[in-house]
């Protein structure tokens, strides 16, 4: 099935690139053993995360999502405003490009905070957990009938001052390929007068060279993305954290998304001109702004 809100990616194993190094079987064992034991430890710290409040807990969630990216060897590297910080009280609504199941877990790396995601991440090993436990909202893709209270649900939680993480190209890309911004979830930071935040995401090897190879594309299980990811070696995720664009300043859904998207490929070194939608001007008023300029066959008197 493919519509507006489950779109279907060109990429595929072809766009996974070549020359990563990788680590020893026993590392890689290892790894999934650290990864389980960050699982043991949500289990046993969910209380206690249900229990405290603001920075605390913040820094606990902060904490799970971290161990999940040192238990795979991952290199969190955060560019641009580090100073991204939930405001008590002002919600926010966190855009990205979609790469990797590691996306969501960088994300939360740098800034706890709820999701929109499909209904299947919830049954995922270890950061299923993580995102149910996070208070995500749930979208399920092939019951279209949904979709509209899923958006009041996201535009809600909003305005009532949560930041919510949303991946709008609808599905991973290779990360050197990308789709566009799909403007409807834009429509919930409208409808709650909230401010947009773009984060771009970019994987590095250790020398500096981009790779693909930890996207999770194509027909691939999760359980292939996850071996893949534990064998390489001196992998770096790249987050740029974006200015936000404040409320008001696009004119409708659909220029937000431009504007949030441009955003992103720019912060990756890609030139895009957002989409500008003209708006009209009565002629009375033009008449008023822009004095009569006189053509150039015209004699103006001295």
């Amino acid at each position: 099935m493919t519509h507006a809100w489950m779109p279907k990616s060109p990429c595929g194993d072809g766009c996974l690139s070549d020359g990563a190094p990788t680590v020893a079987f026993p590392r890689r064992v290892l790894r999934f053993t650290a990864a389980i034991g960050v699982i043991f430890g949500a289990f046993l710290s969910a209380p206690l995360v249900l229990v405290l409040r603001g920075m605390a807990r913040e820094r606990v969630v902060r904490l799970l999502f971290v161990g999940i990216l040192r238990s795979f060897g991952v290199k969190l590297r955060v560019l641009g405003d580090e100073r991204f910080r939930a405001v008590p009280g002002r919600g926010a609504l966190v855009v990205n490009n979609h790469i990797s199941w590691l996306d969501i877990v960088a994300v939360n790396a740098v800034q706890p905070m709820r999701a929109l995601a499909k209904k299947e991440v919830g049954a995922w090993p270890v950061l299923g957990l993580l995102v149910r436990r996070g208070g995500s909202i749930f979208l399920d893709r092939e019951n279209l009938r949904s979709l509209p209270t899923t958006m009041a649900e996201l535009a809600g939680a909003l305005r009532g001052g949560s930041l919510v993480s949303v991946t709008p190209e609808g599905t991973t890309w290779c990360g050197l390929g990308s789709g566009r911004f799909r403007p409807a979830t834009f429509q919930a930071a409208i409808d709650g007068g909230v401010p947009v935040r773009p984060l771009a995401l970019r994987f590095r090897l250790a020398d500096g060279r981009e790779t693909t190879q930890p996207a999770f594309i194509g027909p691939e299980s999760l359980i292939a993305s996850l071996r893949r990811v534990a064998a390489m070696r001196g992998l770096v995720l790249e987050v740029h954290v974006c200015p936000e664009i404040a409320p008001g300043r696009a004119s409708d859904r659909r220029e937000l998304a431009s504007l949030a998207e441009s955003a992103v490929q720019a912060a990756l070194g890609r030139v895009q001109i957002p989409v500008q939608r003209r708006r009209r001007v009565a002629a009375p008023v033009l008449a008023q702004v822009v004095p009569s300029v006189p053509l150039a066959s015209e004699t103006v008197s001295p």
